[in-house]
């Protein structure tokens, strides 16, 4: 295990073919045996892979516990299988309050289905596309039956960005039974052709429409001018990044807060300080992967990332939680109509012992920022407070943070 592991979270970034950490997981994880008809309601949620771009699989999810769908048999490895309505609820809002060892199990009976398309099929899609679109920009579930190949097998799957599924079949053919339900605003951005993707994520994203349901248009390439598929793994970073890029635009012109705001809160083993300072608009993350954590190891590692004033250039070293995180603190400022320095740091405990995806940061930041605040006159009385709700020593993790180095070199000026 190594810092690269962490920083890396299943992008390959080690040259292997497949990760190893993700491969233990696969392994561990038994699902049960299913037929080649599956029947039932898709959340709706979607996938579009990424390997073989720019032929990749895409397709619905589909539950296993749908007529055809879980083998009953004693001995299918299944346990006591998830309820159909639990299976339906994967908003992450809703996930975040179940633990780890739930989710995984819910997640083992998602069938991810998929047919071999080209990206730019998107403007034009053949039969089964369109209907992977139709259920892509549905708010609720939609009714479908399945037809594969063959029977899907395989493991349970982990990512270090979306959400853990289960078996993998080829569609073979597939009918959507009920009418997906379409919001107005979604119906009239996706019929936009000219409208741009930037664009496109700010109109749905400042009209209420969630950033996973943002992600589901993008992926399916249901969203700009220029339409292709979108790997969902891709998908799910840049609607939280461009729905983040919108609301700094938003709140460029607020007042800045006047007091030190410090928030804390946990969801999933992910644990937050995020404290607010008077000042314009800037943000850092301090990830630290406590030991036993997922992608941790025996060892701890601790990293960090920034940007501001002015757009960040490039892509985060954090990966997809810096832009799930920043996208909740910006929520937060544009509900106050301020905006502030923040510094969030992001402690990840051994209770987060499997992948789950990005949402969990965006979940956890964001209950942390619910939560009724401290205030403190001071900046170093804040990062105090801050220091006794971390298990891990301020003097490890100080240093990587800029805003608190300014705090501890503007105190340092006082005795001088």
């Amino acid at each position: 295990m190594t810092t690269r592991c962490v920083r890396c979270k299943g992008r390959g970034l080690c040259g292997r073919p497949v990760c190893p950490i993700l491969k233990s997981f696969r392994a561990s994880a038994e699902l049960p045996k299913l037929g080649t008809v599956i029947e039932g309601p898709s959340p709706p949620e979607v996938f579009v892979g990424r390997f073989g771009y720019p032929r990749v699989s895409a397709g619905p999810l589909v539950p296993a516990e749908g007529r055809g769908g879980i083998d009953p048999r004693p001995g299918s490895g299944l346990g006591s299988a998830p309820s159909l309505d639990s299976l339906l609820s994967s908003r992450p809002a809703e996930l975040a309050k179940m633990d780890v060892g739930e989710i995984v199990a819910l997640r083992s009976s998602m069938v991810r289905s998929g047919s071999k398309v080209a990206v730019s099929d998107a403007k034009k899609p053949g039969r089964l596309l369109e209907m992977a679109q139709e259920i892509a920009i549905s708010s609720t579930p939609v009714e479908t039956e399945v037809t594969f190949a063959k029977p899907p097998r395989g493991r349970l799957r982990f990512d270090g960005f979306m959400m853990p599924s289960g078996p993998v079949g080829t569609v073979e053919e597939m009918e959507i039974i009920s009418n997906p339900t379409v919001p107005r605003k979604v119906d009239e951005v996706v019929g936009d052709t000219d409208l741009l993707a930037t664009a496109a994520v700010g109109e749905l994203y400042g009209s209420g429409v969630e950033v996973d349901g943002i992600s589901r248009l993008l992926s399916l390439g249901l969203l700009g001018k220029e339409r292709k598929l979108v790997p969902t793994r891709w998908s799910i970073t840049a609607s939280d990044d461009i729905a983040g890029k919108h609301l700094i635009e938003a709140i460029r012109d607020n007042p800045p807060i006047n007091d030190h705001i410090l928030f804390s809160g946990e969801r999933l083993g992910n644990h937050f300080e995020i404290l607010l300072a008077p000042g314009t608009f800037t943000y850092e993350l301090v990830e630290i992967w406590l030991p036993r954590s997922v992608w941790s190891g025996e060892e701890s590692w601790i990293g960090a990332d920034r940007e501001g004033p002015g757009p960040k250039k490039g892509y985060s070293s954090l990966a997809g939680g810096y832009y799930a995180a920043r996208l909740a603190v910006l929520e937060r400022l544009a509900e106050m109509r301020r905006q502030a320095s923040v510094l969030a740091a992001r402690e990840i405990t051994e209770e987060y012992w499997a992948p789950l995806g990005v949402w969990v940061v965006r979940e956890a930041a964001r209950a942390a920022l619910s939560a009724e605040p401290r205030k403190f006159e001071t900046m170093e009385a804040a990062l105090a407070e801050m220091a006794t709700r971390l298990r891990t020593p301020s003097r490890d993790w100080r240093p990587y943070s800029e805003l608190a180095q300014g705090a501890e070199q503007t105190t340092l000026a006082r005795f001088c």
